[in-house]
C-alpha cells in the first residue's frame, strides 16, 4: 500500500481577514496543502505558533499594524529558520524586496495573482527553496556559482566590490554614489559593469549574488 504523502502546512499572516479567509479556502482546495494557522500580524503569529508543530511555509503580508512583515520575517528567520517565507504584497518596490531578501524571505507574490500561480509558488518554494517571478533570479540561486567564480578583488575592482556590497542595502543609488565619493553617472558605469560580469539584470540580482557568494550575510540578529 503506497505511503500517504504529507500535506504542506501553511500559516497565513495578514491583517485583512477577508483576504486571509479567501487564501485559506483557495489553498485548502489545492488538496496537497493545509492551512494550520491564521494570524493578523507578527505578534499574533508569535502567540499562536506551536514550536512542536511548525508550519512548513508562512505566507506573509508586509504592511500590518503592531508587528509588520519586516519585523515578522526577521523574527521568523532568527527563531525558526526552517520555515520558508513567501511575501504577499500589493507593491513590488525593488528596495523593499532587497530588504526582505536580507531578512530571509524566499519569494514574492502580488495579491492579484491567480490560484494557479499561488500553487506554483508554494510548490516551487518547497521544492527549490525559492520563488521569484523573474526566472533568471531562480537560476542564479540554484546555480551555486557554477558559471561565476567567488567574488574577490581579482575579478572585481575595489569600487565594483564596494558597489556590490552597498547595493544590498535599502539606500537609493544617489546616496550610494555619495558614500562612494563618485558621481551618479560613474556609479551607473560600475553598475552596468557588474551586470555584465555577474550576468544579472537588476539590483535584486546583485543582492542575491552577493548573498549566495558570501559578500554580505543575511541579517538574523
Amino acid at each position: 500500500m503506497p505511503r500517504q504523502q504529507t500535506k504542506t502546512s501553511i500559516a497565513i499572516v495578514d491583517d485583512h481577514v477577508l483576504i486571509t479567509q479567501m487564501l485559506a479556502t483557495t489553498i485548502t482546495n489545492f488538496g496537497d496543502c493545509q492551512v494550520v494557522l491564521q494570524a493578523t500580524n507578527g505578534k499574533d503569529l508569535q502567540r499562536q505558533i506551536n514550536p512542536s508543530q511548525l508550519p512548513d511555509l508562512v505566507i506573509l503580508d508586509v504592511n500590518m499594524p503592531v508587528m509588520d512583515g519586516y519585523e515578522t520575517a526577521k523574527w521568523l528567520t532568527a527563531t525558526y529558520p526552517s520555515i520558508r517565507i513567501l511575501v504577499l504584497t500589493m507593491y513590488d518596490s525593488e528596495l523593499a524586496m532587497l530588504r526582505l531578501l536580507l531578512l530571509g524571505v524566499r519569494g514574492f507574490l502580488k495579491k492579484d495573482i491567480d490560484p494557479a500561480t499561488l500553487k506554483d509558488a508554494i510548490v516551487t518554494t518547497m521544492e527549490t527553496g525559492f520563488y521569484y517571478s523573474e526566472r533568471q533570479l531562480v537560476n542564479l540561486l540554484q546555480s551555486k556559482g557554477n558559471n561565476i567564480q567567488l567574488v574577490n578583488n581579482v575579478f572585481l575592482s575595489t569600487k565594483e566590490l564596494q558597489l556590490l556590497t552597498l547595493a544590498c542595502s535599502d539606500r537609493p543609488y544617489k546616496v550610494i554614489a555619495q558614500e562612494m565619493g563618485i558621481s551618479f553617472k560613474t556609479l551607473d558605469h560600475y553598475r552596468q559593469a557588474l551586470f555584465d560580469k555577474l550576468n544579472v539584470k537588476s539590483r535584486v540580482g546583485l543582492a542575491i549574488y552577493a548573498l549566495e557568494n558570501g559578500v554580505v550575510r543575511k541579517k538574523t540578529e
